[in-house]
Formats: structure tokens, C-alpha cells, sequence
């Protein structure tokens, strides 16, 4: 308990109003899909409310653990074969969601395993960074870490077969800035980006037609995407429906919004309007002021993680703050891209506003984790 007096309310507060905006947005962007299937306008509420308490029941036992026990190789061990057993039952019995078999269904929710992978990613590189230093420096960088790297490899190649192009990206972009973190040097990690690039381009996007046709993979989802990304409107009847009714809402918005509850476009005409596009709504109802306050307090959140890992005297603590940092900008460079029409829809969600049980938890995880460190070291700055 000691651990709450020295809570960063730097990452805490924006924790808490982003959580709970996101519930209200949720709640608002759904009433229609939730009458719409059968249920009750407040479906989606009561789920979201759920996830988020659980959220912050997580995010209390994160800070109260010993994070030392993040480290201990037993449970890294059975952690990382639970991850791959997901990933590789997903080829087989995957719930498929737009395009991407990523999802479990457990009961009346989905789990999405890339999700919480995000998580283990993060903790497992960190650690293996930490302890391999000495090694690192005696034998140099590409011998000691090339057997984790090729693990690495081998999560974000499931998650990509699914497809899951914004969750394979996601995940290797944060194992590239902790391999940077690391001290490898510059041209040795432009090296390992150009072949793992490569690999991508001579490896996966065969191995992905293959797939297709083998009849796996049932449509060209991912595909449908890029070219709605390029012409939008030419497409507004078809794939390019989700951006052009973006920009609808985003126009609508102006401002100050609509009002809260009073989105057009959340209404069947912008399909998944509380997870990948629910920035699009938000700004139709609330305005452009409060979208860029949800980036403002995301900047915070994302700032704050960056500044404890730099103020941290411990490799692993710094790296799994980097870790966290890169998660948290990516996903909402990517949903914001997307929504903008800057990058090509990848459906991902937006951190903390967006609906779903896995995204909450795996943020959760990530935050109580972060706040953890930044607890131990403003109680050894109070007490030495």
C-alpha cells in the first residue's frame, strides 16, 4: 500500500479521463448497432464499464506487484508458449472480424490474443536485453541477440498470416525502438530493418498469396483497404464507404460539434463507429477542441512514460517504458492515420476510447506497469 503515496499523477489523471471518456463515447457511438442487433442501446455500455473497471482493478495490481516478478523466467517461459499457442490456433479456429481471423470468442466477449502479445513483447525483449549486456559487449550484438530476435520475427509472422497488418506492425515497430534503446549502433539497426523488410517483401507476401490460395484466406479484405485508401471516393459505395463517411462526420464536427448523442453518421452510415472510426464520431459530436484535448492527454501519457524510462537506472525499467511509449504512438498514429485519411485503414483501435475488452486490458497492463516504475522511483528519491 505504501506504493500509493508516491502514484505520478501525471500518468494517473489522464489515465482515468481518457478511460472514462471512453466509456461516454462508447456508449454514445454504439446505442444504434446495439438496437440494431437485437439488443439494447446501453449493451455496449455495460461492456465497456466492465472492461474499464477490470482495467483498473489490473492497473492496481500492476503497480502493487514486484515487478521483479515480471522477470522471472518461469513465467516468461509458459507466457510465451500460452502466446504462440494463441497465435498459431488462430490459423485454425480464429473468429474472423474484418478481414483478420485475430479473435476468440469466449462467452458473450471476443479475445483478441495480439493484443495482450503487445504486452509480452514489451516485458520479454526488456528482460532479455537487460541480462544479455555483458554479452552484448563481449561478443558483440548480432550474436547475442539473434536467437530472440528470430522469435520476435516468428510472433509478428503469425499475426501478420491472419492478417493483422496493423497488429504485426505495431508489435515489430516496438521491437525495433527497444532494439535501438538497446545501444545497438545505427547501422546495424538499419541493417536488421532493411532484412527484416526484406523478408517481408520475399517471405510473407508470398507465403500470404499462398495462403489465399489455398483458401484460407476467403476474401481480399486487406487489399480492399489500400485501394479505398487511394480512391476514396470513387469507391464511396463500396470499400471506400468507412473514409468517405469519415470525412462526413469529421466536416460535421467543426468545432465545437454537433452535441453529444447527435452524430449523422453513427447512424448506418459509418460502419464500426465505436472502434476503428469512434475519433471520427467523437469529433462530429464534441468537436475538433476536444478531439485534440484526447490527443493532448494521450501526448501526456506518452511524454510522461518516455521521461520515467530516461530518469530510470535500470536497463530493463527504461526499455519497458520505451516499449510502452512506442505502443501507445503507434496505435494512435495508425487509427488517427486512418480516420484522416493519411494512412490505409488497418483496424486499429484508439487507445482508451475505442471499445473492446483485450485493448482495455492490454492497456491496463501497460499503464499499471509504467506507473509501478515511476512509483519505485519517486520513493527512492524520497527516501535516499
Amino acid at each position: 500500500m505504501q506504493k500509493l503515496k508516491y502514484l505520478d499523477y501525471w500518468l494517473v489523471v489522464p489515465y482515468l479521463i481518457l478511460s472514462v471518456l471512453g466509456i461516454v463515447m462508447v456508449y454514445s457511438a454504439s446505442a444504434d448497432i446495439g438496437s440494431q442487433n437485437g439488443g439494447s442501446p446501453g449493451s455496449y455500455l455495460v461492456k465497456q464499464a466492465i472492461y474499464v473497471i477490470m482495467g483498473l482493478i489490473i492497473v492496481s495490481f500492476m503497480i502493487m506487484l514486484n515487478i521483479n516478478k515480471l522477470r522471472d523466467k518461469n513465467i516468461l517461459r509458459y507466457a510465451g508458449y500460452v502466446a504462440l499457442a494463441s497465435l498459431l490456433l488462430l490459423l485454425v479456429m480464429g473468429q474472423t472480424i474484418n478481414g483478420a481471423a485475430g479473435w476468440f470468442h469466449v462467452g458473450p466477449i471476443s479475445i483478441q490474443p495480439a493484443e495482450f502479445v503487445k504486452f509480452y513483447v514489451i516485458i520479454w525483449l526488456a528482460n532479455v536485453i537487460a541480462q544479455r549486456q555483458d554479452d552484448i559487449e563481449l561478443y558483440g550484438w548480432w550474436v547475442t541477440m539473434r536467437w530472440p530476435l528470430a522469435i520476435c520475427a516468428g510472433i509478428v509472422g503469425l499475426i501478420l498470416v491472419q492478417p493483422d497488418l496493423g497488429g504485426a506492425t505495431i508489435n515489430a515497430t516496438i521491437i525495433f525502438v527497444m532494439v535501438l534503446a538497446s545501444g545497438i549502433s545505427t547501422k546495424k539497426s538499419v541493417s536488421i530493418f532493411g532484412a527484416a523488410l526484406l523478408g517481408v517483401v520475399l517471405v510473407v507476401f508470398p507465403l500470404l498469396t499462398k495462403i489465399s490460395e489455398m483458401g484460407f484466406a476467403k476474401n481480399v479484405y486487406q487489399l480492399q483497404r489500400i485501394v479505398a485508401f487511394v480512391h476514396p471516393f470513387a469507391h464511396s459505395q463500396g470499400v471506400g464507404q468507412q473514409l468517405v463517411n469519415s470525412y462526413y462526420a469529421l466536416s460535421n464536427g467543426g468545432i465545437f460539434g454537433v452535441g453529444w448523442g447527435n452524430s449523422i453518421q453513427k447512424t448506418g452510415y459509418l460502419p464500426e463507429p465505436n472502434t476503428d472510426f469512434i475519433m471520427a464520431i467523437l469529433t462530429e459530436e464534441l468537436g475538433l477542441i476536444t478531439a485534440l484535448a484526447v490527443v493532448t492527454l494521450l501526448f501526456i501519457l506518452i511524454l510522461r512514460t518516455l521521461l520515467v524510462g530516461i530518469r530510470s537506472n535500470s536497463t530493463y525499467q527504461s526499455l519497458i517504458c520505451y516499449g510502452v511509449a512506442t505502443y501507445l504512438t503507434i496505435q494512435s498514429i495508425f487509427n488517427l492515420g486512418g480516420v484522416l485519411g493519411m494512412l490505409p485503414i488497418t483496424g486499429v483501435t484508439f487507445p482508451f476510447i475505442s471499445y473492446g475488452g483485450s485493448s482495455t486490458w492490454t492497456l491496463a497492463l501497460v499503464m499499471g506497469t509504467v506507473m509501478n516504475i515511476s512509483a519505485r522511483q519517486k520513493r527512492f528519491r524520497a527516501t535516499h
